[in-house]
């Protein structure tokens, strides 16, 4: 790998007329996001211009948004999602549960740091001000970055936490959603697995059907994140990209999102379920679904 070499087939993939699109896709793609950072710096080290600036400046759509997001140190990448889902027009929802359900408490604890010193404000104070009641309280909790990592699981207060949750929701009229909260958003992921086996024990459902049934829109959406991260991951991604693509038209900041931040951390994993759950490659899905350059790339991050 050097830097120069990349540096300078970028500057001849935008200079003079008409832009190298392809040449743009292939240095990128071939790069992983550290090397991509290193171009960055040498780009403008030895060209003397901005290499952001010129991206931006020769491209544009969705294809200008993926080639960004690259271009971006993961933490940031998020950092700058969370602002646009919190600031834009109208909340995204989708967007504020996706990154602070499915990121390890370092990787929150980065968001955190990053984004106040980007924008002056806390994450925490922006969850707040744009977005209400129980929803709210566990977009908090989440952005808090305190779950407890480790993978020791307490039998006893596995079947405690089971009984709590059926106490919550399934036999009680109405629901305590804090206790679904309280046990969903701090516990490790081990101790979890455990409590959902325990719960389908007592309730006989799945604690995914009890929450469906007992909740509604974005706080619904935000707990059934959290328990599919904590049992599969790349399952969930997955899910979310087939989400974004089916039915008519393209949800294209999902898609863009997953595909760029996942590229190089489960991407392998998130095609092996998604094939699984749809009976369908995701590379068909892209392939189906998007067109042109824009198709090109995100083909290229998908892989195989």
């Amino acid at each position: 790998f050097s830097a120069e070499q990349e540096a300078q087939a970028l500057r001849k993939a935008m200079k003079g007329l008409g832009t190298d699109e392809d040449a743009i896709i292939e240095t990128l793609t071939k790069l992983n996001v550290s090397q991509r950072q290193q171009v960055l710096i040498t780009y403008k080290s030895t060209i003397g211009r901005d290499l952001i600036d010129d991206l931006k400046s020769e491209l544009s759509g969705n294809f200008e948004r993926v080639i960004i997001g690259l271009m971006t140190p993961t933490i940031m990448y998020d950092v700058h999602e969370l602002r646009r889902a919190l600031k834009g027009a109208g909340t995204d929802e989708g967007c504020l549960i996706e990154i602070l359900a499915s990121r390890t408490n370092a990787e929150i604890r980065h968001i955190n740091e990053n984004y106040k010193l980007q924008y002056g404000s806390t994450l925490e104070d922006d969850i707040v001000s744009d977005t209400s009641s129980l929803f709210r309280r566990v977009l908090v909790s989440l952005a808090t970055g305190n779950r407890d990592e480790g993978t020791f699981v307490d039998e006893a207060l596995a079947q405690q936490d089971a009984q709590a949750l059926y106490e919550a929701g399934e036999k009680k009229w109405g629901t305590d959603e804090v206790q679904f909260m309280s046990i969903l958003c701090t516990r490790n992921r081990c101790h979890l697995l455990r409590v959902f086996d325990v719960y389908r024990v007592i309730a006989n459902k799945d604690i995914t059907d009890s929450i469906k049934s007992e909740m509604s829109g974005d706080l619904e959406d935000a707990l059934l994140a959290v328990v599919k991260c904590m049992r599969n991951k790349p399952a969930y991604f997955a899910e979310r990209l087939y989400k974004s693509m089916k039915g008519l038209g393209t949800d294209d900041s999902t898609l863009i999102r997953v595909m760029v931040s996942r590229a190089e951390v489960d991407m392998l994993y998130i095609r092996r379920e998604f094939l699984a759950m749809y009976g369908k490659s995701l590379h068909s899905f892209i392939k189906g679904d998007c067109s042109g350059d824009y198709r090109k790339v995100l083909l290229r991050l998908c892989g195989g």
